[in-house]
């Protein structure tokens, strides 16, 4: 048995790839949770001239769609657990996995987009668009931008748990299904 097989002599999963599966799984469910808290959490306010002006996630539907697909994602990811736990108690059957893997794969895409829609936002917040006249705001509001630093780089994590969680199910399904 070679390596990187993550299947036993009998076919079933390895003590590994149900480790890597669990921890995984487990991993992106508390990244998406904390994010989902601390972006939920995101304010903070400046006074200019008598007129307070507030920096809230909300504002920006960058935020909002990276907030309900953390929220979106954990659930799935939940329930992707408890789908794990059944196929492993039962006889192994590839195409159980390779639903498995899809539902990977999707969950997986629809985090880096809510990602990389709040990270482009992120980053005209931090350094503005002097093209367009958007001004940068974090140098007023840290607290705000810190704060949603923190949850897109909590975000990011969750991502790469999901990657990893696709890349490790398509090996399966390759080591499983032979020429």
């Amino acid at each position: 048995m070679e390596m990187g097989n993550l299947l036993s002599q009998q076919g079933s999963p390895s003590p590994r790839f149900v480790i890597a599966q669990v921890v995984l799984r487990v991993l992106a469910v508390l990244s998406t949770v904390v994010s989902v808290y601390v972006m939920a959490n995101s304010s903070d306010s400046i006074t200019m001239f008598g007129v307070t002006f507030f920096a809230k996630y909300y504002y920006s539907s960058a935020f909002r769609f990276l907030l309900v697909a953390d929220a979106v994602v954990c659930s799935l990811v939940l329930f992707s657990l408890i789908g794990v736990y059944i196929l492993l108690k039962k006889k192994p059957n590839p195409n159980s996995w390779f639903v498995l893997f899809l539902h990977d794969l999707v969950v997986m895409v629809l985090m880096i987009s809510a990602c990389g829609a709040a990270s482009a936002i992120g980053y005209v917040a931090l350094h503005g668009q002097m093209e367009t006249a958007w001004l940068r705001i974090c140098d007023r509001v840290g607290r705000f931008c810190r704060k949603v630093g923190v949850s897109l780089g909590l975000s990011y994590m969750a991502f790469l748990c999901l990657f990893a969680l696709t890349i490790i199910s398509c090996h399966k399904l390759k080591t499983h299904v032979r020429p």
